[in-house]
């Protein structure tokens, strides 16, 4: 196999590197796979499928409690063994998947598929050695290269992370009991989701250090607060504008200190999560010799539409460093192929991605939101829908959330974005993701037909405030639904009876 000649040849076997390397087999093209540990990477093992394993299993803990408790009883428990046997069970099916179709593949595919386990490193833009731990390196040449090296947590200078008392997002899985108190550093997206992960079970206290002046700092304040407010419900802690100035292990715990508003103060936990983003594993891989330029942001490669400057090279997921994201890092792989050998000339698009952040409530999201049209001065007209006159939500006895869509502030009313919070959040903002992607207005929504009780509902009846043809009136109820024009900051009601 020594300085065998593929078509292909990907670095990396996480949901991007998969995503390349079974789109080159459509193409009919020699693709060789290099994964250095695991397939799946991240996505499967620790990151986007167990944490939302996690999520999963806290909010039913949670969901069973608030109904046991209104009836008088005593809160239902789960061990932490049950907790890992049901992240363990899905981590293996998920695995499994993976196992039997590469081994299948290889078996009904061997003209077009190799997968070799090692670490990739390009030894110039059409050779990539294959470093084994067995020691029998071997090299493999390669028409175009394919960068799909993933990522690993963002470590703080200073902090010592032993993954079992002082944590990354890597290593929950080594926790052996539910701990009795933690402090998350970092309120962005995964900081967040763990704060919610742990108060649900209702057996850790959750302290959360941010910097900013409000969690999900990067999100409308109607969105914030919301989440806020309901992690300082369940008994979490937000450490507002605060500096982390110091965090080590004392006697077996966590000591650390903050700053804020001129006064420290010292709190002692059981452990500690640093959830301050992730970087690329762009180290030994070869970049510097062949002289691959880092992106415009200094982080991160594959600027150029998933090319790099060398022109064969590409780099696609947490390595492009555009949006960390697992559905983002499959289109930006499959993306890069079809560039290849599709013909593909359109520049992929990041307008239209949809994401949804595993919160109490969830929140979905695409395209624009409000705070970002105001930072762009962009004119719009906003709508937005309480879930407590959402049919399907008061059947579901879920009632926190609403649905909030911006448009143009035109007579086309072409939609800009979207923002889903509260249940069934993911489902809500596909067909307006659609319509983003098509460059249309609201009226296909206007007079589509929902299925009845859904949420998705709620999407139709914000499109018809807009058309100012709305069941309910924005300018009767004013505390549930809200229609306005937003044009030089200036809110503007759009309703008037």
């Amino acid at each position: 196999m020594e300085n065998e000649k593929y078509d292909v040849v990907v670095i990396g076997g996480g949901p991007s590197g998969y995503a390349a390397a079974m789109r080159a087999i459509d193409f009919g093209k020699r693709v060789c796979l290099i994964e250095k540990a695991k397939v799946g990477g991240a996505g499967v093992y620790n990151g986007a499928l167990s944490s939302k394993t996690l999520w999963e299993l806290s909010q039913r803990v949670k969901n069973a409690n608030e109904t046991i408790v209104s009836l008088g009883r005593q809160n239902f428990e789960i061990s932490w063994a049950e907790v890992k046997k049901t992240l363990n069970e899905a981590i293996f099916e998920r695995k499994f998947q993976y196992s039997c179709h590469i081994k299948l593949l290889k078996t009904q595919r061997s003209d077009l598929f190799t997968y070799l386990r090692g670490f990739g490193r390009m030894v110039d833009n059409h050779h990539v050695r294959v470093i084994r731990e067995e020691g029998d390196d071997l090299t493999v040449e390669a028409e175009n290269i394919v960068l799909a090296v993933g990522s690993r947590p963002r470590q703080l200078p200073n902090i010592e992370v032993d993954e079992k008392v002082i944590l990354s997002s890597d290593g929950i899985e080594h926790l052996e009991d539910f701990p009795k108190s933690i402090v998350i550093v970092g309120a962005g997206v995964i900081g967040c989701e763990y704060a919610t992960i742990f108060s649900n079970f209702g057996k850790t206290k959750v302290n959360i250090i941010d910097r900013s002046n409000r969690i999900l700092p990067f999100e409308d304040d109607d969105i914030s607060k919301t989440v806020a407010r309901n992690l300082e419900k369940r008994g979490v802690t937000v450490h507002s504008e605060a500096q982390l100035e110091r965090m080590e292990m004392i006697d077996g715990e966590v000591e650390y200190e903050i700053s804020r508003n001129g006064e420290k103060e010292v709190i002692r936990v059981e452990k500690a999560l640093l959830a301050v983003g992730r970087v690329p594993n762009l180290e030994n891989i070869g970049m510097e010799e062949l002289g691959i330029k880092m992106g415009k942001r200094g982080r991160h490669i594959g600027d150029d539409d998933t090319q790099t400057n060398i022109s064969n090279i590409f780099a696609v997921g947490d390595a492009s460093g555009r949006i960390a994201l697992v559905n983002m890092g499959e289109i930006e792989a499959r993306h890069a192929i079809e560039r290849l050998y599709g013909d593909k000339n359109d520049r992929l698009s990041y307008d239209n991605v949809c994401t949804i952040m595993f919160l109490e409530p969830e929140v979905a999201s695409v395209g624009l939101n409000e705070k970002q049209c105001m930072e762009k001065n962009i004119p719009v007209k906003v709508v937005k829908l309480d879930y407590s006159v959402m049919a399907r939500a008061i059947a579901m006895r879920k009632t926190q959330g609403f649905f909030k869509i911006i448009v143009t502030n035109d007579d086309e009313m072409k939609i800009l974005g979207m923002r889903a919070v509260g249940e069934h959040a993911s489902s809500a903002i596909q067909a307006v993701a659609l319509l983003i992607k098509m460059e249309k207005g609201i009226s296909e929504l206007a007079e589509l037909v929902h299925p009845h009780p859904s949420i998705v509902e709620g999407v139709q009846e914000c499109v018809r405030m807009l058309l100012n043809k709305s069941i309910f009136k924005s300018s009767v109820f004013k505390d549930k639904l809200a229609c306005y024009s937003l044009v030089d900051g200036v809110k503007t009601p759009l309703q008037r009876l």
